[in-house]
């Protein structure tokens, strides 16, 4: 093994090799960033689709005021 770092300079390679940790360390927390899920600074989003949906196209008027009664 300590052939090996004959070949290498340990300060440059140890160097290079904490840089690409690093910067693989940066991109797995913003891809976690990028997800509802994993999300730990905003927290998870709401789905605005559902609060957005109309009811009363699929429904008659009678039954869209007589379940809103409720």
């Amino acid at each position: 093994m300590w052939r090996m770092w004959l070949l290498f300079d340990p300060r440059r390679t140890l160097t290079a090799l904490f840089a690409f940790l690093f910067t693989v360390a940066l991109l797995i927390h913003f891809i976690l960033l990028s997800t509802s899920r994993f999300n730990w600074i905003e927290g998870p989003r709401t789905q605005g689709q559902a609060a957005a949906y109309n009811m009363s196209t699929d429904m008659p008027a009678a039954q869209v005021a007589d379940n809103t009664a409720r």
